[in-house]
């Protein structure tokens, strides 16, 4: 009773650990009912269902790898107990934040080329068929990819390690509106509004117009790069804001103590 009590306490006082166990059982239901929505009015849509589900799957792996890569490395800093000394060492912000932009492109690059390569051979679909286009889209998630890294390493900063659950299932709860494998048609008319707001759903749309109809709408990139930059930079204000608030609570002391 003792122990049921401790993790009981320890759920009702944190806001994360309570997020984590509601929103996947509702995110889950959102995102397949939309998929099995989308299939059952549209069964003869796509000549190419696999090429294009495979496609949105390769290019969903990169934003989530992107993501992950950016939190995975904040996150062996408080594994290891290094948090406390990499803010002591003479380094800027501006730095880390570099640094880690920078290195989680490796990691991403190492997870997705291999599946991308393999696609080809065992399922015959090709992520290259996009051409040009698939650098800018890439681009675009790459730098919303590290904008949810920002966002939720701000709330590492901010709630401690309870936090950790958001950072794996981050990218879960905009899937549904991100309308990865299926058009934005799909979701109500008010989700609509508001799915229009992030950029996955540009990049998606253009991914599924080059591989169905062969067109190329350069605005619709265009606006992809420029939604996400604009996140970036709201990213980057967060966590300026989260480590100044832990710096003057004290609080950046104690983490991954």
């Amino acid at each position: 009773m003792a122990l049921s009590l401790r993790h009981v306490y320890l759920i009702k006082g944190s806001f994360p650990r309570i997020l984590d166990l509601i929103y996947w059982p509702t995110v889950q239901i959102f995102l397949w009912g939309f998929i099995s929505k989308f299939f059952t009015l549209n069964s003869s849509y796509f000549e190419n269902t696999v090429g294009i589900i495979l496609s949105a799957a390769i290019l969903y792996d990169f934003l989530f790898r992107s993501s992950i890569s950016y939190n995975m490395m904040f996150l062996e800093e408080i594994w290891s107990r290094n948090f406390t000394n990499l803010f002591i060492a003479p380094i800027r912000i501006s730095e880390i934040i570099t640094a880690l932009t920078l290195t989680a492109i490796i990691r991403t690059l190492i997870g997705l080329v291999p599946a991308a390569l393999l696609a080809i051979p065992f399922f015959g679909v090709s992520i290259f068929k996009i051409g040009a286009p698939l650098i800018f889209l890439l681009i675009s998630l790459y730098i919303f990819g590290v904008t949810l890294g920002l966002l939720v390493t701000s709330g590492l900063i901010r709630f401690g390690p309870s936090f950790e659950n958001i950072a794996w299932a981050s990218l879960f709860f905009l899937a549904p509106l991100g309308c990865i494998y299926y058009p934005i048609e799909i979701l109500p008319s008010w989700l609509q509004i508001i799915a229009k707001f992030f950029p996955l759903v540009h990049i998606f749309e253009e991914m599924r117009n080059i591989l169905i109809n062969d067109i190329i709408n350069y605005f619709k990139i265009s606006k992809a790069i420029l939604i996400s930059f604009l996140y970036f930079i709201f990213g980057v204000i967060i966590f300026y804001i989260s480590y100044n608030g832990a710096k003057d609570r004290g609080t950046l002391i104690n983490m991954g103590e």
